[in-house]
């Protein structure tokens, strides 16, 4: 068996503003070695099957998350079929490099190849199936931060996630950009001299990604309508909901907030409910919630416990904490530490 296994873990949870590159790496002959390896770096409910012989299979991942973004450059030298649950807490997108990925997710069937990239949103099932010469980006973003630079770049309203066109084109334009600014980005974080010892640098190519892969994808309205400009977010919004992301553990009071937009608590709250759907503290317990299942998720048992975890995100009521999480993803944080599903 040819292994390289994972290097450096993430040492924290993952915020718009962590400012630390954690990279794992794995080259293996095992299928299941390459699924495990998947599940721990992408998501938990996911399944790898060879589609036929398995004598060539040579799985290839070499995979960084910076916060809220994980990169991830893989293939497997064999046709494989993969199905991946319900995202949930993210956004997806596959971009080939070479080869092709046939996908069914939505009730729609789409091919992802050099041309365009494949785009998975927060609901709904994923199967796909990778050719044996297909070799991709797989980039994540976890669903908060990339739902606010949605809204910033389509000039929409927040509260549900926009309807996305399944796939986009990387031959021109913004998917051109985006397509050569992420494989620009994965190949410094591989170098020790590179934009990963500068955190600061490291925050602004991070956020200049996820930036630019939401100007790329298509945005339809339900009656196909294809970005159809609505209302802006008022800088008061903008003011507070950077102020939480920023801190998403720090226990902030609705004066508190409304001191930070420069408005009254109740100003501030109508505006939440008009433009992002939900009042200011519901949208920060969201915050913290997914943070703390994103870190969960991720975690291996015996490193961290679930208190310790949801002090960090600033819940210090367990038992209400236990409570919200098992509403949210229908599982209690314990069943997501041991790897449990639904």
């Amino acid at each position: 068996m040819d292994t390289a296994g994972a290097v450096d873990r993430d040492p924290g949870p993952a915020t718009t503003d962590s400012d630390v590159a954690a990279r794992a790496a794995l080259r293996t002959t095992d299928v299941d070695e390459a699924r495990a390896f998947c599940r721990r770096v992408f998501y938990g409910p996911l399944e790898v099957k060879p589609a036929g012989d398995t004598d060539a299979f040579h799985f290839a991942g070499d995979v960084t998350q910076i916060g809220p973004l994980t990169i991830g450059e893989v293939s497997y030298g064999v046709e494989i079929c993969v199905a991946i649950g319900d995202l949930r807490t993210a956004y997806h997108v596959l971009a080939p490099v070479t080869g092709e990925v046939r996908v069914q997710h939505r009730g729609t069937s789409t091919t992802a190849d050099p041309g365009r990239a494949a785009v998975f949103q927060p609901a709904g099932d994923i199967d796909l199936r990778w050719s044996a010469d297909c070799r991709l980006f797989s980039v994540k973003v976890e669903r908060l931060a990339f739902e606010r630079e949605l809204e910033a770049a389509h000039d929409a309203p927040g509260g549900s996630p926009l309807p996305l066109g399944a796939t986009f084109g990387l031959a021109a334009g913004p998917g051109r950009s985006w397509m050569a600014l992420t494989r620009l980005l994965h190949a410094e974080l591989r170098e020790p001299d590179g934009i990963a010892a500068q955190p600061w640098l490291l925050r602004r190519w991070r956020d200049l990604a996820i930036s630019t892969l939401a100007g790329a994808v298509e945005h339809s309205s339900g009656d196909g309508a294809t970005g159809r400009p609505t209302a802006r977010r008022p800088r008061t919004v903008k003011r507070t909901l950077d102020a939480m992301h920023a801190e998403p553990g720090r226990s902030f009071t609705a004066a508190e907030l409304a001191g930070i937009a420069g408005v009254g608590i109740r100003v501030l709250q109508d505006s939440f409910r008009r433009h992002v759907g939900v009042p200011p503290l519901t949208y920060l317990r969201r915050l913290r919630l997914e943070g703390v299942h994103a870190e969960l998720t991720r975690a291996d048992r015996g490193e961290v416990s679930v208190s310790e975890v949801a002090y960090r995100w600033g819940f210090t009521h367990l038992g209400r904490f236990a409570g919200a999480y098992r509403a949210r993803y229908g599982v209690s944080p314990s069943q997501t530490l041991r790897g449990d599903r639904p």
